[in-house]
């Protein structure tokens, strides 16, 4: 049976279906030996070779998404061109091959997804989805209430407004400790948000994604995630039961 390329891509546990089409248009993609560039391109899994980066894949795998406690110090990457560790290695002992879904940087700690699920993978990082991810952050020195205001309301970072964030203090002492909770994913969000009001981020943690938490996680550690976490992280029909 013909499929897009894309979704078997996806369904390999390669990456998503949308970078699967940037993988196609790079010309990373070989099915029987030739490269294609059409996203439209359709291909049987049952009688096609599809190549991705020169390594042959294996389309019917078992659906597998586990929650990761990311340590500082790890690249949420497959691979590091400066030989830097990534979480690939925190899960090298499953059989099949999991990627990031969205990402924490080097020196952010807490709960990564990490799945097989091309689908699953798409559904949560789809804009629309907005789920909430709550962090704890040490930040430098007691930032004043009106500077937290201005950050709950919205800044303006690299020409675009940030959503409102919702941000309790815990504790307050030389430095400050807080609960932030945002839907967005810009890179290195928080801590630019704290570097412009000038109290920068001294240790990150995400405890939260949505209603996904697990404080008995310990760093490195990862289990696989249930499937009503899976109902609540998609909204609706678990990914994992679909045909």
């Amino acid at each position: 049976m013909q499929v897009r390329l894309q979704k078997i891509i996806s369904q390999a546990g390669v990456t998503s279906r949308r970078k699967a089409e940037d993988l196609i248009r790079e010309g990373r993609v070989r099915i029987n030996g030739k490269t294609v560039f059409e996203l439209g391109t359709k291909a049987d899994p049952d009688r096609d070779t599809i190549h991705v980066d020169g390594k042959r894949i294996e389309p019917k795998q078992p659906r597998i998404s586990v929650l990761l406690n990311k340590p500082d110090g790890y690249i949420t990457s497959l691979r590091d061109p400066e030989g830097r560790p990534t979480v690939k290695k925190l899960v090298d002992n499953i059989p099949v091959r999991l990627y990031p879904v969205g990402r924490l940087d080097y020196h952010t700690e807490g709960l990564l997804i990490l799945t097989n699920d091309g689908d699953f993978a798409q559904k949560i990082e789809h804009p629309s989805h907005a789920l909430e991810k709550i962090y704890l952050a040490k930040v430098k020195g007691v930032p004043e209430e009106n500077k937290i205001n201005k950050l709950r309301v919205g800044i303006v970072l690299e020409g675009r407004k940030t959503l409102p964030a919702k941000i309790k203090v815990i504790e307050t002492r030389k430095n400050a400790w807080l609960e932030i909770t945002i839907r967005e994913g810009r890179q290195n969000q928080i801590r630019n948000m704290f570097e412009e009001i000038g109290h920068p981020v001294l240790k990150l943690k995400r405890v939260a994604i949505g209603q996904v938490r697990d404080d008995n996680l310990k760093p490195g550690e990862y289990r696989m995630l249930k499937p009503q976490e899976i109902k609540h992280l998609t909204g609706g029909k678990k990914p994992h039961e679909r045909k």
